[in-house]
């Protein structure tokens, strides 16, 4: 069914964000652009999040591409599935009623010298700012309020993520999207 889905120009991003998944979906994103590079891509996410790197390459293969990707929100779009939800392609950003989307700053773990720990401390720093830097463009808000909003875990309803700017749409049926597209 997926290779089928993957004909359509479907791509699913179901389940935690690590680095087989990202190779998978950049793979799959490379091949739809090079099949039809003016031909939007849709992209469906149902994920509670997973590894900065591999959600970072997915999301650098999603601007990097000339074909635009259109996300959708089913289910779950936490931690980097939020992130990779908001950088579909303006106005084609979309949940559905029912998703829950979370919202929250890097997390992460270490153990070893004091040293690399300070090292690892300050790259993580970095990695925040980045995204929030990302959010804020992708969302339209300031850098101030994607860090206060991103300090803690924030969870949006889908209608909630519309307001912050995660999405652009929140569709019922695919009828009520297409009847929108054409108005």
């Amino acid at each position: 069914i997926f290779s089928r889905l993957l004909r359509e120009r479907v791509v699913f991003l179901n389940g935690p964000v690590d680095d087989g998944m990202s190779a998978l979906i950049c793979a799959q994103l490379l091949y739809l652009e090079s099949e039809n590079p003016k031909k939007q891509i849709d992209m469906y996410i149902n994920s509670p999040g997973g590894v900065v790197t591999s959600g970072l390459a997915i999301y650098d293969t999603m601007q990097y591409i000339k074909s635009p990707v259109a996300t959708l929100c089913m289910g779950m779009a936490a931690s980097m599935g939020s992130f990779l939800l908001m950088a579909g392609a303006a106005g084609q950003r979309v949940a559905l009623p029912n998703a829950r989307i979370m919202l929250h700053q890097p997390s992460g773990g270490f153990r070893g010298q004091a040293s690399d720990i300070e090292r690892h401390a300050e790259d993580i720093i970095k990695t925040k700012r980045r995204l929030n830097e990302l959010y804020a463009k992708h969302c339209g808000r300031t850098y101030e309020e994607v860090e206060r909003t991103l300090d803690r875990d924030h969870f949006m309803s889908a209608d909630e993520a519309k307001a912050w700017g995660i999405v652009d749409h929140v569709y019922e049926t695919r009828e009520g999207a297409e009847g929108e597209a054409k108005e």
